[in-house]
C-alpha cells in the first residue's frame, strides 16, 4: 500500500519505538494493523489525501514521551501539511542540541504557545510581530513552539524548560469550542494540538493553511471513527469536501506529497 514520505513526527516516532523496551499499546485502541504513513487501519488509510500547504510560519513540536506513539496524536497532522514542522522529544535536563540550535537561529521569531495566566505578565502577548527584523535586514518568520501532550504534561514542560524562559508567551483567544473528538478532556476550553496550530497560522496571516489544517483534522477524525466502528468512509461527505475546497485555495496552493513505495503496513485517553 502506498504511504506518505516520513516527516519530523514520524521520524521521532520511529526513534521512540527503537528505544522502547516493550511494545507500545494505545489504551483502549483497536488492535489491528496500522498504516505506517497515517496510523490508520489500511482500509481507512488517508495517505493519498496528504498535501503540503505553503506557509509563512513554522511549527516546533515539543512532545511528551509517548505522545508520538499515540495514534490519536494531531501533531502528526501538522507535520503532514506544514512543511516547516520540527519535532523533538521533551527533556528538562538534556534538551536535544538540534532543538537548542533551532531556537537560537536568528531566522525565526519564536513564540511559546501557552495560556497567559501561567506566565509572567511581561512575557504574555496576544499577537505576533508582523514583520520582525532579522539579521542583514531580512524578515524573521514566526516559529510557534507547541507543547504536545496531556494538559498535565504540557504544564510540566512549560514550567520546567529553562531554555524557553526568555521567549514571549503567545496566549490565544479562540472564538469557539474545540471540535476534537478522539480523546476526552476535563476542560471544555482545551484544544488539540492541530487546532492550536491552526489558530497560530491564522495569526501569522496563513489563513488558507489554517482552513486546510482544520479540514484535515475533520477528515482524520472521520477516518479514525469510521475505522473504530468498522464503517465505510464517506468519500463524498462533508468532511472530504471541506478538505478539497481548502487545499484548492488560490492563496496558498497545496502541493501533493509524493508517496513512497509499498510499505507493510486531553482525561486524554485514545479510543
Amino acid at each position: 500500500m502506498p504511504f506518505a514520505a516520513p516527516h519530523a513526527v514520524s521520524l521521532l516516532r520511529a526513534a521512540r519505538l527503537a528505544s522502547a523496551t516493550k511494545p507500545f499499546s494505545a489504551r483502549g485502541g483497536f488492535k489491528r494493523e496500522r498504516c505506517e504513513g497515517c496510523r490508520l487501519v489500511p482500509t481507512h488509510c488517508m495517505c493519498a489525501l496528504r498535501a503540503s500547504v505553503n506557509t509563512r510560519a513554522a511549527v516546533c513540536l515539543l512532545m511528551a514521551d509517548i505522545e508520538p506513539l499515540k495514534p490519536t496524536n494531531t501533531g502528526w497532522l501538522i507535520a503532514d501539511m506544514v512543511a516547516d514542522t520540527f519535532a523533538f522529544g521533551w527533556s528538562r535536563t538534556e534538551p536535544d542540541p538540534a532543538l537548542l540550535a533551532l531556537l537560537s537561529d536568528p531566522t525565526w521569531d519564536c513564540y511559546v504557545v501557552f495560556p497567559g495566566q501561567y506566565a509572567a505578565p511581561e512575557r504574555v502577548v496576544h499577537a505576533i510581530q508582523p514583520r520582525a527584523a532579522g539579521p542583514g535586514g531580512t524578515i524573521k518568520r514566526p516559529l510557534f513552539i507547541l507543547l504536545d501532550g496531556t494538559w498535565s504534561e504540557a504544564r510540566k514542560m512549560f514550567s520546567r524548560s529553562p531554555y524557553l524562559n526568555h521567549m514571549p508567551v503567545l496566549s490565544l483567544e479562540p472564538a469557539g469550542a474545540s471540535q476534537y473528538r478522539l480523546r476526552r478532556s476535563r476542560c471544555d476550553d482545551h484544544f488539540c494540538t492541530s487546532e492550536v496550530a491552526a489558530q497560530c497560522l491564522n495569526l501569522a496571516g496563513d489563513k488558507a493553511a489554517e482552513k486546510a489544517l482544520e479540514a484535515y483534522l475533520g477528515v482524520f477524525t472521520h477516518h479514525y471513527l469510521q475505522a473504530k466502528n468498522q464503517l465505510p468512509i464517506a468519500w463524498e461527505g462533508a468532511a472530504h469536501q471541506r478538505l478539497r475546497d481548502a487545499i484548492a485555495s488560490p492563496l496558498h496552493p497545496a502541493q501533493p506529497t509524493p508517496s513512497a513505495s509499498a510499505h507493510p503496513s486531553e482525561t486524554d485517553a485514545p479510543p
